[in-house]
């Protein structure tokens, strides 16, 4: 374990998640726009979505096509317009128009699953939790501290591998490390100091003998 934090805390000593947001509500709004969009397109987007309506009670009583125009480059937008609506209706009717602070609660929310209450959890009210989303998943399974093809096993492999104070931190430090070094395509492992400990670098660089 040390030597996976010793890279990644050399790496990204203050990791933190790269979507802007002002409070936990833009939070939850801008998590459920990142699904199957990046962050930096997410941002482009809330940018100026925020500027226009930043609060439980705006979002709640928009109307759907109109949000869809304005969420529109983020993939899914009907989707996307759609739980952020209802979600928006149940903060305001269930939570007092406050974003919830359990993972029970933030799951009761439309477009809020394991993953996206997972982050707004941790980032959100600095809670202890472990969000494995494409970059986490890609990442456990290429250094072999999971074997798993699901999320949720891969997710209970993580915490149980790592300790629970650091689930907060070694999840940003693996989405970061996910996403400009361990890369689906073309990642740096030749320049990588996780190299030996890498089951996918030792199946993917077998010397072939003679």
């Amino acid at each position: 374990m040390s030597i996976y934090l010793n890279y990644w805390n050399e790496l990204f000593e203050e990791p933190k998640t790269e979507l802007t947001y002002s409070n936990n509500f833009e939070l939850l709004i801008a998590v459920i726009l990142s699904a199957q969009c990046t962050d930096k397109k997410v941002n482009e987007i809330t940018s100026k979505l925020f500027k226009k309506y930043n609060t439980p009670q705006q979002f709640a009583n928009l109307e759907q096509q109109k949000l869809e125009k304005e969420i529109y480059s983020s993939g899914f937008f009907r989707n996307k317009a759609k739980n952020i609506i209802k979600a928006s209706q149940d903060i305001v009717n269930k939570f007092n128009r406050k974003v919830p602070n359990t993972m029970e609660d933030l799951k009761k929310l439309a477009g809020v699953g394991q993953k996206t209450a997972s982050v707004i959890y941790s980032a959100g009210f600095g809670g202890d939790a472990f969000a494995v989303d494409t970059h986490v998943f890609r990442v456990s399974n290429r250094l072999g501290i999971s074997s798993s093809k699901n999320v949720k096993q891969c997710e209970a492999d993580l915490k149980k591998y790592f300790k629970k104070p650091l689930w907060n931190k070694v999840h940003h430090q693996m989405v970061l490390f996910g996403r400009y070094y361990c890369k689906a395509r073309s990642p740096q492992c030749n320049t990588c100091k996780l190299k030996d400990v890498c089951q996918y670098y030792k199946n993917n660089n077998k010397k072939t003998s003679i």
